[in-house]
């Protein structure tokens, strides 16, 4: 697995009761998964001599993150190599310019967008589609709300283009909220599709996810479920794919973005699916077949825990496990920063109220902002 951070940690685990035999392609021996991995390479993902010498002996390559460049992922097919997802699938997760061109060939629903030049063009897109405010985005390297931009005028657009790279503008959406689409494709063609769920977010990072989505209509529940399993039958994609999508006000879904491995919409299956995401998208990688996706309780919650000023996290779990016995923490065993994803909690249960309570609570807690 080409990436060290928590994604891969959580893959690395779900294939324990494999005997799987993991080889991490990590950038310190300091990362989530490089402390946890027996056979850890430390190295630059950017150079290909450095991918081609890990590569050596894998069987298969998969990836924590989707920036390794795809001339060197060719290179590595070209070498005999198997990797899932291939660079013509990933290409879609790393540059939204191409996703948006191809997902509107294939008829699938987005937002109005184009790729502008500056400030000035930005302007010009915005009268298009009814005025500011748009989104502008980096069509490459941007993650949990970096690379983008909540313009409100002309004067206010001339940040994104500083970096160098196109820019892709998008017509703000009137939503009422997040949702995403989680599915896992094998090489054969199965697939399999989770609940759609509720993503929930603070500052452009994800805080909250509840499976399955409340109050969503089963008929668009069904929709985004097949959208995101006709996108990555026409992508190609091998593994787990995330579809993140808007539910707009008039009763529409849209696609906002798309995610090639593990993503943080579908940590909530560790412990409320009967096959999560990690263990399926190990099945999916090794072309096994795919596990049962259904939830194993009527509600899950999942809550990031973000680094606070409170580092002293065993003090922490004897009051989380203490006030709810069947609380799961899952901790990437990353230096608590403030703001960092440094774990997550799940809780399930059959009443969405008392589980979203509980897992904000324990979230709140293991973070320092509630202490009692």
């Amino acid at each position: 697995m080409v990436g060290g951070g928590q994604l891969a940690r959580m893959t690395h685990e779900a294939g324990i009761p494999l005997g799987l035999r993991f080889k991490l392609l990590s950038d310190t021996p300091q990362d989530s998964a490089a402390q946890v991995v027996s056979e850890v390479v430390v190295g630059d993902y950017r150079d290909l001599d450095t991918l081609r010498d890990f590569a050596r002996g894998c069987d298969v390559i998969t990836f924590d993150h989707e920036h390794v460049p795809i001339e060197h992922l060719r290179a590595l097919e070209a070498d005999g190599i198997p990797v899932r997802p291939g660079p013509d699938a990933l290409v879609h997760a790393q540059d939204k310019g191409v996703m948006r061109a191809r997902l509107t060939e294939l008829g699938a629903p987005c937002p109005r967008h184009r790729i502008v030049t500056g400030p000035a063009d930005a302007a010009a897109f915005a009268a298009e589609v009814g005025g500011f405010p748009v989104i502008l985005k980096t069509v490459r390297g941007g993650y949990d709300g970096k690379g983008v931009w909540f313009v409100r005028s002309a004067e206010e657009a001339g940040q994104p283009f500083l970096a160098g790279v196109p820019v892709l503008a998008e017509e703000k959406v009137d939503f009422v909220r997040e949702l995403a689409a989680n599915i896992v494709r094998s090489p054969h063609g199965q697939a399999v599709a989770y609940p759609v769920v509720e993503s929930r977010q603070v500052d452009g990072v994800c805080d909250t996810v509840i499976a399955p989505a409340p109050g969503l209509p089963d008929e668009l529940a069904g929709e985004a479920q097949l959208l995101a399993l006709r996108i990555a039958a026409e992508l190609g994609v091998v593994g787990h794919l995330a579809v993140e999508l808007f539910e707009t006000r008039d009763g529409r879904i849209l696609v906002n973005e798309l995610a090639m491995r593990p993503h943080n919409s579908g940590h909530w299956t560790q412990d409320g699916a009967i096959t999560s995401q990690f263990a399926n998208h190990v099945r999916a990688v090794l072309d096994l077949p795919l596990g049962d996706p259904r939830p194993r309780a009527p509600w899950t919650v999942m809550c990031n825990v973000l680094g606070g000023d409170y580092p002293d996290m065993y003090a922490a779990y004897l009051h989380c496990m203490a006030r709810d016995p069947q609380l799961k923490i899952h901790m990437y065993g990353k230096d608590v920063k403030p703001g960092r994803k440094v774990g997550h909690v799940n809780t399930y249960g059959d009443d969405l109220d008392d589980v979203l309570e509980r897992a904000r609570h324990a979230a709140g807690y293991l973070r320092g902002t509630i202490t009692e």
